[in-house]
């Protein structure tokens, strides 16, 4: 025998005597299984403390040396995007139902010539007499003007155009609401 097999079966011998001399009540019985008797005093079985298991809480602790198999792995994904949006949200060309607030005194409205909302939304025009803000369809909005601010929401789906003065001239923009 070479002496490195040698020290092996030491290794394992003194391993396994170890064990052996330990007795029975050294060894704590599985989480699933009841413990047996002992031969400890009863006030110490009264102390003795049951091991809980570590396992996940989702998932039983197993009862044999069976693997046991993971959960079947979800069809969709989470956050797997949407093919067509809700009407509700906003597109890349068109916003939900916001409220856009359009400062005349720090805009270039000439630069503003179309918008797109969803139904709800409120378009606010800040720093502007009252009744100068026209619309050509007012069945499809509800406009209010208070110290200053026209609101105006949009009820009702199709094509609005806003007429604002500013500078002696009128300024038209044009809004699709969806």
């Amino acid at each position: 025998m070479s002496r490195a097999s040698f020290r092996r079966l030491v290794v394992v011998l003194s391993t396994v005597l170890g064990v052996a001399a330990c007795g029975a009540d050294a060894v704590s019985p599985l989480p699933v299984q009841p413990p047996g008797p002992t031969r400890s005093t009863p006030t110490a079985a009264a102390t003795a403390v049951i091991p809980t298991p570590t396992g996940s809480p989702s998932r039983p602790p197993p009862t044999s040396a069976r693997p046991v198999a993971a959960p079947p792995a979800p069809t969709r994904t989470r956050g797997t995007p949407r093919t067509t949006p809700p009407p509700t949200d906003a597109t890349p060309a068109c916003q939900g139902a916001v409220r856009y607030d359009l400062p005349l005194a720090e805009t270039e409205i000439e630069l503003l010539k179309s918008l797109c909302f969803a139904t709800g939304a409120v378009l606010r025009i800040q720093g502007i007499g009252p009744g100068l803000v026209t619309v050509d369809r007012p069945e499809l909005v509800s406009q209010h003007y208070e110290a200053g601010v026209v609101d105006i929401r949009f009820v009702r789906p199709g094509t609005v155009d806003v007429t604002i003065p500013k500078d002696d001239r009128e300024h038209t923009i044009t809004v699709v609401v969806r």
